[in-house]
């Protein structure tokens, strides 16, 4: 059996216990050695959208949306590396500009134009890299919850988990990163359950598995000393070149870590935004208002069609 059929093989059995969530098939990019795994679902010459997950989640977060919208539109989401189905490797430069470059490399062999560009969390920072790049492949934007400037403050159970040792510790070998996350990332009483939480939770079992969880969350560029701060800084000296481009912002106002002062900085930045406050949700917008994060996507999509 082939490398990339084996991987297949493989994730499709780790899906099985929540299949009904999460009922795609398994697509795989080799860059060099390791494969990312991604999403492809919808007419393959459709218009697409493509969703740009952050950390501690997959490209299970976006499912809802996928099934939503694949019957009319191409709906690409990528694993990062080191998260969900893609490989997971030890020994690797888990970086913001390692992460962007890794997201155009799958944009470019899809050969994807005319693209909705979809972000939450640390991916609006990764999508935002792909965007400003190559600001002639997009068309719009959608974001939640996320950032891609420098400012701001990390909260004290973020700084928590960048602790030399105890952080890792903590982390990887008690998973209270993405553990906690399906409680604290949601206002769901009693956090996310069953099916849902077995699929949020299914990539990241041991401590190998969790090495991006802990890796992302050192890369939080909070200083200019920091190997990623230039990359972000970067990104955001750019977004001006994507000020034409239509943009819809959708925010869970109850986030402990993205709070209402990047929503303003979002507004800030692109005046002409859509923006939806979802007032009693948290962090996981799309977890705790599916049907409205859907609608204000859809309306957003019906208002701003492609430019013939």
């Amino acid at each position: 059996m082939s490398a990339s059929l084996e991987r297949a093989r493989r994730a499709i059995e780790r899906t099985r216990p929540f299949a009904r969530e999460y009922p795609f098939a398994p697509h795989f990019l080799e860059l060099g050695p390791l494969a990312l795994h991604y999403v492809d679902e919808g007419p393959r010459a459709a218009e697409p959208l493509v969703f740009v997950h952050g950390n501690p989640t997959w490209s299970f977060l976006w499912r809802r949306l996928i099934t939503r919208f694949s019957s009319e539109r191409r709906c690409v989401a990528p694993d990062h590396i080191g998260c969900g189905w893609s490989d997971k490797p030890q020994e690797y430069d888990y970086t913001l500009e390692e992460h962007v470059a890794n997201l155009v490399a799958l944009v470019e062999s899809l050969d994807l134009r005319n693209i909705t560009l979809v972000m939450h969390d640390w991916g609006g920072a990764i999508g935002m890299g792909l965007a400003t790049r190559f600001p002639e492949r997009i068309a719009r934007l959608v974001v939640m919850n996320t950032a891609a400037f420098t400012g701001g403050e990390a909260p004290l159970r973020i700084r928590v988990c960048r602790t030399p040792i105890l952080g890792e510790l903590v982390v990887r070998g008690f998973n209270a990163f993405a553990g906690a996350a399906r409680v604290m990332a949601t206002e769901q009483r009693g956090g996310l359950r069953g099916e849902i939480a077995a699929g949020m939770l299914a990539p990241y079992s041991n401590w190998r598995e969790r090495i991006a969880t802990h890796r992302f969350v050192e890369d939080i560029p909070l200083s200019r000393s920091h190997k990623s701060y230039a990359t972000l800084e970067k990104i955001e000296h750019d977004l001006p070149k994507l000020s034409g481009k239509p943009m819809c912002v959708i925010w869970g106002l109850r986030d402990w870590c993205f709070t209402p002062w990047y929503l303003e900085q979002w507004r800030a930045r692109f005046p002409k935004a859509q923006v939806h406050v979802a007032e009693k949700a948290g962090h996981w917008v799309s977890e705790d208002e599916p049907e409205n994060v859907a609608r204000w996507i859809a309306e957003f999509l019906a208002a701003q069609p492609l430019k013939s």
